[in-house]
């Protein structure tokens, strides 16, 4: 048998281990495997955040932005039984300017929703229906979640009872003739389908009256 040269041999065995750590030593230059990005869900707000939201931009548009009218809407993401919308929309007008503005306050995800955040709409004339419908924000003491709470105990509970899927529709207006800011806890899709509509005095909590 022929003998191999102790040379060659410790060469092809430095370059046998050379190739085996190149196949098994990670490239640090290879980027690492990125973690699935986690898709958001909707945000779900009271009416007092809304007000607030869209109060500062309403003041951006005319410095005299006075609210006179705040009211949620019902879509797949919320059905309102606990207070909450991921959409309210607010109506500012400006006494100076004589125009109005509805402001879209958005947690919401829906493609045919108002994207995320705070958006306006064009300009329109006032009426002197407006004028008498306008309010001071910190009047608004009791909180949509609040509201719901107060309409459950007076005749809510028995509706959601009925209906457990029941939706739940917001609006907050001013009262000129009783001159007080009111809560409307409407149980339907709208006023005029609601199986009942509790008013409470949004800034003391007291249930006022059902129709």
């Amino acid at each position: 048998m022929r003998a191999i040269p102790v040379a060659s041999f410790a060469v092809t065995l430095l370059s046998g281990l050379i190739l085996m750590g190149c196949g098994s030593t990670p490239n640090p230059q290879a980027p690492a495997a990125s973690a699935p990005v986690a898709k958001k869900g909707p945000m779900l707000f009271t009416g007092k955040n809304c007000l607030s939201q869209t109060a500062g931009a309403a003041v951006r548009w005319q410095p005299d932005a006075t609210p006179v009218h705040l009211e949620s809407e019902l879509n797949a993401e919320s059905t309102g039984q606990d207070g909450k919308s991921t959409v309210w929309r607010a109506m500012y007008i400006s006494p100076g300017r004589g125009t109005w503005r509805s402001f879209a306050c958005s947690g919401s995800r829906l493609n045919d929703e108002p994207g995320t955040g705070v958006t306006g709409s064009p300009e329109s004339p006032t009426s002197p229906e407006m004028s008498q419908a306008v309010f001071q924000s910190l009047l608004l003491m009791v909180d949509s979640d609040k509201a719901f709470e107060i309409a459950q105990k007076n005749g809510g509970e028995k509706l959601l009872q009925k209906n457990p899927q029941q939706p739940v529709l917001y609006a907050l207006d001013w009262d000129h003739k009783s001159k007080q800011l009111v809560w409307a806890v409407m149980y339907g899709t709208s006023q005029s389908d609601s199986k009942g509509i509790g008013i409470i005095d949004a800034t003391s909590g007291k249930f006022l009256r059902a129709r």
